[in-house]
């Protein structure tokens, strides 16, 4: 399947939505927050929200977000590198407890268990960051912690970005009013394969981040 890079102007794209009677959704939605106050001493913001990298696992970020849906709340933890905006890792369920976060940071970890790759990982100042088991995990991987300051959603914005690009493409648009939690995750699953494998990014040469990764290997 060939592969072409069009560029046009966004009055061109606005006059093309209006004849085709297009409209960007933009419902309204909370922002999940796991914020517990000051539970534990919080690392230095080492990212510092440079989110560019020379080689896959040097920087991750991950934070978890929130999807609502009428048969109740679904909860995305993620891990993305900052070389390709590869997804590493996540872990969906119906809860937003330290499994999820831990779950996933276990399998993220596994990804450069044969390496000598000591990622720094970033995240907000959320409870899930700050508990026993999260730093035990750290420590025992020989990872290098690096957190957002208070109330400061710009220094992730590279992962928030990846939660936009999510609910645009995948959430808002359809209509998931007849679906249970349990199809709702693995349809939440489905995409992030599809992003991690098809999904072509302009940045990365008009190649999915799994392609990238292998076109730079």
């Amino acid at each position: 399947m060939m592969r072409h890079s069009i560029s046009i102007s966004e009055k061109v794209v606005r006059r093309l939505m209006k004849w085709c009677a297009l409209v960007v959704p933009k419902p309204k939605r909370r922002r999940y927050s796991s914020y517990l106050g000051e539970i534990s001493p919080a690392p230095e913001n080492i990212i510092n929200r440079d989110f560019q990298a020379s080689a896959p696992n040097e920087k991750w970020l991950t934070d978890i977000t929130e999807f609502h849906i009428r048969a109740g709340k679904v909860y995305l933890s993620p891990i993305i590198d900052c070389f390709d905006g590869l997804v590493i890792s996540w872990a969906i369920g119906t809860k937003p407890d330290a499994d999820l976060a831990n779950t996933m940071l276990d399998a993220a970890v596994e990804t450069i268990a044969d390496s000598e790759a000591l990622p720094i990982i970033h995240s907000d100042r959320g409870g899930h960051y700050r508990w026993p088991g999260w730093l035990e995990r750290i420590d025992a991987a020989k990872l290098v912690r690096s957190m957002s300051r208070k109330a400061s959603s710009q220094d992730n914005a590279a992962c928030e970005g990846f939660f936009g690009r999510l609910t645009t493409e995948f959430f808002y648009p359809r209509d998931w009013r007849t679906f249970t939690p349990a199809q709702f995750i693995d349809e939440v699953d489905a995409y992030i394969r599809w992003y991690n494998e098809t999904r072509i990014k302009m940045s990365l040469g008009g190649r999915s981040p799994i392609e990238y990764v292998k076109a730079s290997a």
